[in-house]
């Protein structure tokens, strides 16, 4: 049966999508004390495959027509959820804070352009360039730290290790989108999802299994961390994310992702006491003009 939707409600959704998936970097680093990241997304991946089978049974949704479409599901969720969560968990589990990882990921427009040119022929104007080099130069500057980079720290304190771990994530959500766009057109959304969540729990299961303890702090904030990642990242921000496409916003929903990296700093900066000096208010203010100058429309397109 078909949801109807308070139309004031509607309006409200792309702000209630911003500010959850914002909170991811958030509880990443909330649950950093009670579990180890792979772990703790080995169990997040877990309990949202067993919500979401529920779901689709009472949404009666269709599974992938052939074993090709469900690998490259599977593919998605591999980048999607395994390498993208757990390069941002495992970096803010390091040290990261919070607000520099979003920062990190705020690039992501502008590499899409790049990997769109190389894998969908779309061209990358000299505009887009000019973001790019804006970005990264603001990346810089917010990034403007020394960091220590020891291979033996990979999987024990703070280290270089975490911007590389993040720019990783960078890649492969910036990658895995548009993997999903060009191999996985026509798949049921919710069916879909359900296989990428079950590559990225055997992608995080493998990781924790060979490097981490497995060991769990099962204190009540660590369940209320892992609910709200479950039943509102994993689920809620998916289906807000449907909502907004069938709403005909398909165009739009990128330009909402540019609004994350400063709700989580300002999120950060109240919860945690992260603050950035001047040269990084400089290089956020660089990074936003990059990711406007790549993406605004031109005259021709207007």
């Amino acid at each position: 049966m078909p949801l109807t939707l308070n139309r004031t409600f509607v309006r409200l959704i792309p702000w209630i999508f911003v500010w959850v998936w914002s909170t991811g970097f958030l509880v990443a680093k909330l649950g950093k004390s009670y579990a180890e990241p792979f772990t703790l997304l080995s169990y997040r991946f877990a309990f949202a495959l067993a919500v979401l089978w529920v779901i689709t049974k009472l949404f009666n949704s269709r599974w992938p027509s052939t074993w090709r479409l469900t690998a490259h599901c599977m593919v998605v969720g591999l980048l999607l959820h395994g390498v993208y969560l757990g390069g941002i968990f495992k970096a803010i589990s390091l040290g990261m804070p919070a607000g520099l990882s979003a920062m990190v990921i705020g690039l992501q427009p502008l590499t899409m352009a790049l990997f769109a040119g190389l894998m969908l022929g779309e061209r990358v104007s000299k505009r887009q360039w000019l973001g790019l080099v804006m970005g990264l130069a603001g990346l810089y500057l917010v990034l403007g730290e020394q960091f220590a980079l020891d291979a033996s720290t990979l999987f024990d304190g703070f280290s270089g290790w975490s911007p590389i771990l993040a720019g990783a994530a960078l890649v492969a959500i910036s990658f895995g989108t548009l993997y999903q766009k060009k191999y996985c057109h026509g798949v049921d959304h919710l069916t879909s999802i359900w296989w990428q969540y079950a590559a990225a729990m055997l992608f995080s299961l493998t990781i924790a299994l060979t490097f981490e303890t497995r060991v769990v702090d099962w204190q009540w904030q660590f369940i209320v961390s892992l609910s709200w990642q479950v039943l509102a990242l994993s689920i809620g921000a998916v289906l807000l994310l449907m909502i907004m496409m069938r709403q005909g916003a398909a165009a739009k929903v990128g330009s909402l992702f540019y609004l994350v990296p400063p709700a989580v700093a300002i999120q950060a900066w109240f919860l945690f006491g992260e603050a950035m000096g001047p040269q990084g208010l400089v290089g956020i203010a660089l990074i936003a003009a990059g990711v406007a100058q790549a993406m605004w429309p031109s005259r021709k397109s207007l």
